[in-house]
């Protein structure tokens, strides 16, 4: 909770929290609302380990769920294509709503998420660590587009 006022008062329009963290006194359903009264969207973050049941009594309240696709930590982490299914999972469950993957997203990866249902993408080392960064964005883009 401590960080929601001090991001929306940033500029954030949007906030990510992961499931797994230490939550507030009320729990995840206390931080959504602590968020939105924010005026801040709200999205909820699952590492590899974390099955997609996790966070089902709080999807109807949020409006992005994201799939870590590496361990979160560090940047540069191989892209881990065995969280495709619990993708897929959420994709079957929340036909509308914004599924996003991030961890290890290249041109060379992006299709398997974007194919089990991904709509949105988080890429770093993909793009900073290429010599066409525009390049590396559209195909990305492609990928996202031709398979929703």
């Amino acid at each position: 909770m401590k960080w929601v006022k001090p991001m929306a008062k940033a500029g954030a329009n949007s906030f990510t929290f992961h499931i797994e963290s230490d939550m507030p006194e009320g729990g995840p359903k206390a931080l959504i609302a602590a968020i939105k009264e924010a005026g801040m969207t709200v999205g909820i973050a699952l590492k590899p380990g974390t099955p997609a049941s996790a966070i089902e009594e709080y999807v109807v309240d949020v409006d992005l769920l994201l799939v870590m696709t590496v361990e979160p930590g560090f940047s540069g982490q191989s892209f881990m294509g065995d969280m495709m299914p619990k993708v897929a999972e959420l994709r079957g469950k929340y036909p509308t709503l914004n599924i996003q993957v991030d961890g290890g997203l290249s041109p060379t990866t992006v299709d398997a998420a974007s194919v089990a249902g991904a709509n949105v993408v988080v890429a770093a080392s993909a793009i900073f660590g290429s010599n066409d960064q525009p390049g590396v964005i559209r195909a990305l883009r492609e990928s996202v587009e031709k398979c929703q």
